[in-house]
């Protein structure tokens, strides 16, 4: 049976290296603990790039769906609040919004392999979410008190 993950210290891998990489026969990838920074993760490239296709098709697929039939889309915004809980806190129309935004962003993310925008957009409206859940939050974003203190001058520039 092969395990999904083998975890270890990136020191094992820089006391033993051989061994440490051997792991991967029968892990699918490594997570390498580091102490003072970001964990590492290695893996195979072949199952990288078999990671991506599977990725990719998925997002044409899904994104195809979601623009060709008015059934799907209906079906995705009944199930975007399984997805992500947090929307609940967003009017019906921002929902809508969000899931137009996250269609259209999916797709040219996929196009060049980075799909740190998906994650930008996401947190974006989950931060927007976490607004509207705290009231005494919202109305201190919302409410115009009145009070400009005019132009703001550009970074490093006194005034």
């Amino acid at each position: 049976m092969t395990t999904q993950q083998l975890e270890v210290n990136f020191s094992e891998l820089i006391n033993k290296p051989k061994a440490t990489l051997a792991g991967l026969a029968g892990a699918k990838r490594i997570l390498l603990r580091r102490r003072d920074a970001e964990d590492l993760v290695i893996t195979t490239a072949a199952r990288v790039e078999q990671d991506a296709q599977v990725m990719s098709a998925g997002t044409r697929m899904f994104v195809a769906l979601v623009r060709h039939d008015t059934a799907a889309r209906s079906l995705l915004l009944e199930i975007i609040p399984e997805a992500f809980p947090w929307v609940r806190f967003l009017s019906e129309e921002s929902v809508r919004a969000f899931a137009a935004e996250l269609a259209e962003v999916l797709p040219a993310a996929e196009s060049l392999g980075n799909m740190s925008a998906v994650a930008t957009t996401i947190a974006a409206w989950q931060h927007t979410a976490e607004v509207h859940s705290d009231p005494e939050l919202l109305a201190a974003l919302t409410t115009d008190r009145g009070e400009d203190y005019g132009p703001v001058p550009e970074p490093g520039v006194t005034g």
